[in-house]
């Protein structure tokens, strides 16, 4: 402590000649701002005259500071790091000795604690900073700093380019959430041009989102955007399709180069990426009542729906392929595709019982190495033949099989064929050969059935199983994951072989290419697997859930909650990304950037009152017009039994806010709308209110905006006490703003050190509830900050920047109201500040570890006569309250030492130009105190980085070596490309790697050809082959088996089963094959032409041709 009247040690040079305070006298104390000080300062005042009686308890009466000045060697002698203490050469009296010692007069209360960040002595406790190094600092006050005492304490490691994942590509960097509502994405497709002869070209990544489908062409994935929009100024160029209903699944159909979507009101759209600005829509229909969740295209061409209540349709490839290469008229189009589709839950129901549970078909698979089709609900599968729609098996997650359907099939072996009246002529339906028992005994069955459906889907049932994604891995298993992380894995047939826990969080979604499974967890994390269940590595890919998956061109792309899109190598991790990494740490300088600004943050303790218009205006006096944003933290706005009762019952069901809490915003918003400021987000808790207000021009820069509110009242569930708090992304960096008010009365020291604890252990922050926002899924409430040995960290760990704020109660000990007036009175603030109980326990590494706060020269903010000003205004009643410094403002920013500069390794640095109360303000008995922050901010142009890396994947000679060699595709031989097919005979090809090292991946899809010059893609359905997909070791080979197979139900529909006749009939279809890589999308195709002949069977002249009545 500085002696009274001599030098200051945390003075600037600007104001050592006198203080600020000296300006007034003690009737009319008064806090403005600092101007510059008089040459010689006046004569101290005496002491403030006081009759209160002494305390029984001991304190420092015997030493008062002088009045006097003491000399120049006296003040000279005094050193920064003994500021703390009484510099003044005096012999305190033994019995007081004992007094200054922290631990005695306040003992330490026994909390869980994190891990040690380091051993510590208590002298070693706390230090004094000086202002940072750089332009923006010079003239900052200087700091005390509470050393951390965990991990959990100190700034969160930051870095351009992370050691610990693979170099992504960031082709939509995270753009804020306010930004995306009614935008939001949710999955992803990637689909190739069919044009194209090699595979793998021309692949565009589409999105599906709540405003329509977007489309990046990958071949402009480095360039810059060719629109600036809100939130997309630094995305790859992209494609937009017209707003349209909200878009919740995606399925690729590279076959006809068409992307369909399904929607929230039931339309199925098919989407194109033609020239042009937008992305063409070339079909839609009304596919369901309800909204559309999954897609799938098989084998054969068709495409597969999913919606509510376990409704799934089929719409047959043939007619999907004329509507699409029609030049008819849009209606009928539209008309011939509704009429094309058959509903396969009422084909397999029967008697009022159906083998397939009652609930929403969330996802859909088509399994094409074995020509069938995967669907999904909450606990259970149906599987079905692609080729004839007939259901084979239904299980639930453990694997068994549903009963109902084996009995259905026993007693009903006609039920399929019995179905297939429904898409004849006749009027009459046949009878169906179940007995009336039996369609009683299963119409029981199926109304428990949807009791337990309805018990599991409204959360009865065992909700974390519940399965989340599954996809086909190239060795024709099924992979499965679920809500409570697992994974499992199963055979072709249904049968559940056995499963993987390699992760806690739960699974969103799965994709397989060549031998690894790639896992998205809903805590941003990415896992790889190899086909045998093994993991073989992980990274944290994005700060939210993983929403969806697509290969394309060399990448995986992965789709974050928070809307942003990253490519990740399929090779990673490899050679590749240490490559990568290097070069993108050495160019770091030209993607750097940095921003400055000032921050304005103010508490006050209202005490229920409402504020005058010149108090207020006082108060939020901005100081310079370089303050970008204003954070105020209001206490006690709105107090008494019944309110906070209300208010807690208000908070269990999301609500919040008071007719006081909406003045005082409202006021403050005028005051500050004429300095251009407005309002982007506010939290209250019973009398606790925080809100920000921001320049308009600064406000593209700042978003995801979330709050969070902590009650420390009673049995911690109360909100008389607690902190409500405001997290948000500025330039990319986590800011964070905490109001608190923690328990009262001098004695509370350890509850007061508890409260801190508790907020900061359990503050989650989320979006606000307002209906702005619709971003599917919350980032904060999904992400697992862990330590470095595994423990799970605070949420306020993982922020650039926290600053604590409000009236957080600590007192003055040890110490008399008469000795702590006197020295008010005096201006002894560094003396009286020895016997603050807030910087005791910062000392002692009890409260705020690792915070700072800058040094202050106000006089104590409590406690005040309401309406009295200046000192004379301290309270002077019967109680007569001892002054304190209640009110304070505490920060931490990225560095962990005073001399770090701001860099993208420490990308928020901050110093205090300015710390004081508004004395002028009287209508509280605490007075508002204000903190004038200077902000720099270092941030990664993304679009810079992005073109960075493109230059490197381009140019680098590592990286090109490292590319030609993925590129290299192994050879493989097919045993013929001429295929004829006899009656019912199957026919084996046979592919042949003739690598000695690399896997081969393949994949065959077909074409047929129509008399009317329109072909479709897809197998034909009299054409069997299998398996469809797979991998061929070196030096090994594979067999396909192909085999003419019975003619499926669709030609009722479609009108080809033709003439009866007998005549014979030559069947035509190619057969394309895919080569690849197991590592990347570049490979070679074939061609395989398949005949058959036979004579053609007779069927009912019962067909009829939909498609003739729409395109005769």
């Amino acid at each position: 402590m500085a002696n009274p009247g001599g030098t200051n040690p945390f003075a600037s040079p600007a104001d050592a000649a006198s203080s600020p305070w000296d300006d007034l006298p003690d009737d009319f104390f008064l806090s403005t701002s600092i101007t510059s000080p008089s040459p010689s300062p006046p004569p101290i005042p005496p002491p403030i005259p006081s009759t209160s009686p002494r305390h029984a308890t001991p304190h420092r009466s015997t030493s008062l500071p002088p009045a006097s000045t003491p000399s120049a060697a006296t003040s000279a002698s005094v050193s920064v790091s003994a500021s703390f203490s009484d510099p003044r050469p005096r012999a305190a009296p033994a019995s007081h000795q004992h007094q200054h010692q922290p631990q005695l007069l306040h003992p330490s209360h026994s909390l869980p604690a994190f891990p040690a960040a380091a051993s510590r002595s208590p002298a070693a406790a706390a230090q004094v900073w000086p202002p940072p190094p750089g332009p923006h600092h010079s003239g900052s006050i200087p700091e005390f700093a509470a050393a951390p005492a965990s991990s959990a304490h100190l700034p969160p490691a930051r870095t351009a380019v992370r050691a610990d994942r693979p170099p992504p590509l960031d082709l939509r960097p995270r753009p804020p959430r306010e930004s995306q509502a009614g935008a939001a994405l949710r999955v992803l497709a990637c689909c190739c041009d069919a044009s194209r002869s090699e595979a793998g070209a021309a692949a565009r990544l589409w999105a599906a989102g709540e405003a329509g489908v977007r489309a990046w062409d990958l071949a402009d994935a480095f360039r810059s955007p060719s629109q600036q929009r809100w939130g997309d100024e630094s995305s790859a160029p992209f494609r937009e399709s017209r707003r349209t209903p909200p878009a919740l699944c995606l399925a690729a159909d590279p076959a006809r180069s068409v992307v369909w979507s399904g929607h929230a009101d039931g339309r199925i759209m098919g989407w194109t990426a033609d020239p042009g600005p937008e992305a063409g829509e070339c079909l839609s229909w009304e596919a369901h009542r309800g909204p559309v969740f999954a897609l799938a295209v098989s084998s054969y061409g068709d495409l597969w729906s999913g919606s509510e209540g376990g409704a799934i349709k089929v719409w047959y490839a043939e007619l999907i392929q004329k509507s699409l290469v029609s030049q008819t008229e849009e209606k009928h189009k539209t008309l011939l595709v509704e009429r094309s589709s058959i509903d396969l839950r009422d084909m397999v129901s029967d008697g009022g019982a159906c083998p397939l549970p009652a609930v929403d078909v969330k996802l859909l698979l088509s399994d094409n190495s074995r020509s069938k089709v995967w669907s999904a609900g909450y606990l259970s599968f149906a599987l079905w033949d692609s080729r004839t729609k007939g259901l084979l098996k239904v299980v639930n997650i453990d694997g068994q099989v549903d009963t109902r359907f084996d009995i259905l099939s026993a007693q009903d072996s006609y039920s399929y064929e019995t179905k297939q009246t429904l898409f004849s002529p006749r009027k009459e339906k046949a009878r169906s050969p179940v007995g009336f028992l039996q369609r009683s005994r299963n119409a029981l069955l199926g109304a428990a059935d949807a009791v337990r459906r309805v018990a599991v889907k409204a959360g009865f049932g065992d909700d974390t199983r519940r399965i989340e994604a599954f996809t086909m891995s190239t060795d024709g298993m099924i992979w499965t994951g679920s809500a409570n992380g697992s994974l499992a894995q199963w055979d072709g047939s249904g049968n559940r072989l056995q499963e993987f826990l390699h992760h806690s969080s739960s699974v969103q979604c799965i994709y397989n290419f060549g031998t690894r499974i790639w896992v998205g967890y809903m805590d941003g994390n990415i896992q790889l697997l190899d086909l045998e269940g093994n993991l073989l590595g992980g990274w944290i890919a994005h700060s939210s859930p993983i929403l969806s998956m697509a290969v394309g061109g060399s990448y995986i792309f992965t789709l974050a909650g928070h809307g942003g899109i990253r490519g990740w190598n399929l090779a990673s991790p490899g050679p590749l990304d240490n490559i990568l990494r290097s070069e993108l740490m050495e160019k770091d300088s030209s993607y750097k950037s940095f921003e400055y600004m000032k921050v304005l943050v103010g508490s006050w303790n209202v005490g229920q009152e409402k504020a005058s218009y010149e108090s207020l205006r006082a108060w939020l006096k901005l100081p310079s017009p370089e303050v970008g944003l204003v954070v105020l933290g209001l206490q006690e706005v709105d107090m008494g039994a019944g309110f906070l009762a209300m208010s807690a019952a208000k908070e269990t069901v999301g609500l919040e806010g008071s007719t006081n809490g909406e003045w005082w915003l409202d006021v403050i918003g005028q005051i500050l709308k004429v300095h251009s400021f407005v309002r982007v987000g506010s939290r209250q808790m019973a009398g606790l209110l925080i809100a920000v207000w921001v320049r308009i021009n600064l406000k593209q820069f700042i978003g995801d905006i979330e709050n969070a509110a902590v009650p420390c009242g009673l049995g911690r569930a109360i909100g008389n006490k607690g902190a409500v708090g405001l997290r948000m992304r500025i330039h990319g960096r986590n800011i964070c703003f905490v109001n608190c008010h923690f328990s009262a009365h001098m004695e509370a020291v350890s509850r007061r050190n508890e409260d801190f604890d508790h907020v900061f252990r359990s503050m989650t922050f989320s979006s606000p509830s307002n209906g702005l926002l619709t971003t599917s899924v919350s980032g904060s409430a999904a992400q697992l900050l862990r330590g470095t040995n595994g423990s799970r960290l605070p949420e306020l760990s993982d922020t650039d920047l926290i600053v604590f704020l409000g009236d957080f109660n600590y007192r003055l000990y040890n110490i008399s109201f008469d000795e702590a007036m006197g020295l008010v009175s005096r201006r002894c603030f560094d003396w009286l500040r020895e016997n603050d109980q807030l910087r005791a326990e910062m000392k002692s590494g009890r409260v705020f570890q690792g915070l700072r706060e800058g040094e202050f020269k106000f006089p104590p903010t409590y406690k005040f006569e309401k309406h009295i000003a200046g000192l004379s205004g301290y309270d002077n009643s019967e109680k007569r309250r001892i002054p304190a410094w209640c009110d304070r403002v505490l920060y931490r920013d990225s560095r962990t030492s005073s001399q770090i500069e701001c860099s993208l390794e420490c990308p928020v640095v901050c110093s205090i130009s300015l710390y004081d109360s508004c004395m002028e303000a009287t209508d509280s008995d605490h007075k508002p105190v204000k903190c004038v922050f200077n902000l720099d901010i270092a941030h990664v142009d993304k679009q810079t980085m992005r073109q960075k890396y493109g230059e490197i994947m381009g140019s680098n000679k590592e990286v090109l070596d490292s590319l030609q060699g993925l590129e290299a595709l192994p050879e493989v031989d097919i045993s013929t490309n001429d295929i004829i097919l006899q009656d019912q005979n199957p026919f084996v090809v046979k592919l042949h790697n003739r690598s000695t090292k690399e896997l081969a991946c393949f994949e065959i899809i077909g074409q047929t050809p129509k008399s009317s010059g329109t072909p479709f893609s897809g197998f034909p359905s009299w054409l069997k082959v299998s398996p469809a997909v797979g991998i061929i070791s070196p030096r090994q080979s594979v067999e396909v088996t192909l085999q003419h197979g019975q003619i499926r139900s669709q030609d009722y529909l479609t009108g080809t089963s033709g003439d009866s006749s007998g005549a014979a009939q030559e069947k035509v279809a190619t057969l394309l094959v895919t080569v690849t890589r197991v590592d990347s999308t570049a490979g070679r195709r074939h061609k395989i032409q398949v005949q058959h002949r036979c004579r053609r069977e007779t069927y009912s002249s019962r067909g009829y041709n939909l498609a003739d009545r729409f395109f005769a």
